[in-house]
């Protein structure tokens, strides 16, 4: 997950959450949220 940019990790947990995938799966992009220091609120803004 490190080659992905921090809005694309965003976007990413919020498409699987909406897509209800495994949560072992959205739990690996939470942690590495976490680790980035961000927080899956954080959108882009267009």
């Amino acid at each position: 997950m490190e080659h992905l940019s921090d809005v694309l990790l965003i976007e990413s947990y919020h498409k699987a959450k909406e897509l209800k995938l495994s949560k072992e799966f959205i739990q690996l992009i939470e942690e590495e949220l976490f680790r980035r220091s961000l927080h899956p609120s954080m959108r882009k803004t267009s």
